[in-house]
């Protein structure tokens, strides 16, 4: 048996059409199809997954990004798949940027870094947007519930440059150092290369590197059209050769803070009025969780 949960709204509202693509996929396969929305305990679902059957996560980052939330605590099945049908599909441009089938999921949803961001933490795949791309996935957002077009992100990039957007002064710690940009357009927190439906963010980036480090990533220092011009070249990880306006720094734990309230999304998933973000990887978690006491019997 193999168990598809699916997202009907990823890849702008053609999730379901989508999904029917794994009948072909996985033909002569019994196959359970569920709606990601109507899972309320993913415990009892989990439970009701045999020792040999499959389970598929068919969506975008975002539906992704729900399921390891939702799922936090619990023990995955053995057999997890992911099947990309979103709209950017910024994990699989990352990890399998080739494969238009199953993509084995069980190693990329363990050791995950988490953010905390206005009093609440999350886990997450690729990476942290704070700064104009907070900014694209709100106006996007709101695109998003007016027509069902698919949203033109590096337009509203380019017109948020130009026109709306408002560079920040940013106060960057990682792993205890700290140092405060000013003009500051970009300044994620990766732990995959790829965020924003294709941008490599991040191209030196590793989400498997031994140490589970994520990078920080910051856009700073320059007017309109030097990031405009600049802009582009983020698509294939050319950035980077601008280091008079680029800085990239990796650890285990990174806050950045900004001197007035913006967007941010984790995943694709917006997060409004936000002024400061902390990341922790996996590995800075364990150190902080605390010792069990062993007591032993004389």
């Amino acid at each position: 048996m193999v168990h598809i949960l699916y997202n009907p709204l990823s890849g702008s509202g053609k999730g379901f059409d989508r999904a029917q693509a794994l009948h072909e996929l996985l033909r002569d396969r019994e196959l359970n199809f569920c709606d990601i929305r109507e899972i309320k305990d993913y415990a009892e679902f989990f439970a009701g997954i045999g020792e040999d059957d499959e389970l598929v996560i068919a969506g975008g980052d975002g539906t992704l990004n729900k399921f390891i939330n939702f799922t936090a605590d619990l023990t995955y099945p053995k057999n997890l798949f992911y099947y990309a049908m979103g709209s950017g599909n910024d994990f699989r441009q990352d990890v399998a940027p080739a494969e238009t089938g199953l993509i084995p999921l069980s190693e990329y949803v363990r050791n995950l870094p988490t953010v905390t961001v206005n009093g609440k933490s999350y886990r997450f795949l690729n990476g942290i947007g704070y700064g104009i791309d907070g900014y694209c996935c709100e106006v996007g957002d709101k695109l998003a519930k007016k027509s069902d077009k698919p949203i033109n992100y590096a337009g509203i990039a380019i017109k948020g440059l130009l026109f709306h957007y408002k560079p920040t002064t940013a106060t960057v710690t990682v792993d205890g150092v700290s140092k405060t940009y000013k003009k500051v357009w970009l300044a994620p927190t990766m732990n995959g290369r790829y965020y924003g439906g294709g941008m490599d963010i991040a191209p030196a980036q590793d989400r498997l590197n031994p140490e589970r480090t994520v990078s920080a990533v910051v856009l700073f220092g320059s007017g309109k059209l030097k990031t405009l011009l600049v802009f582009p070249s983020i698509f294939k990880g050319e950035h980077v050769k601008h280091t008079e306006m680029v800085a990239i720094a990796s650890g285990h734990e990174v806050t950045v803070k900004f001197d007035r309230p913006v967007a941010l999304q984790i995943d694709g998933e917006l997060v409004l009025n936000v002024t400061e973000y902390t990341v922790r990887s996996a590995a800075k978690q364990q150190a902080q969780e605390p010792e069990t006491a062993t007591v032993t019997e004389a």
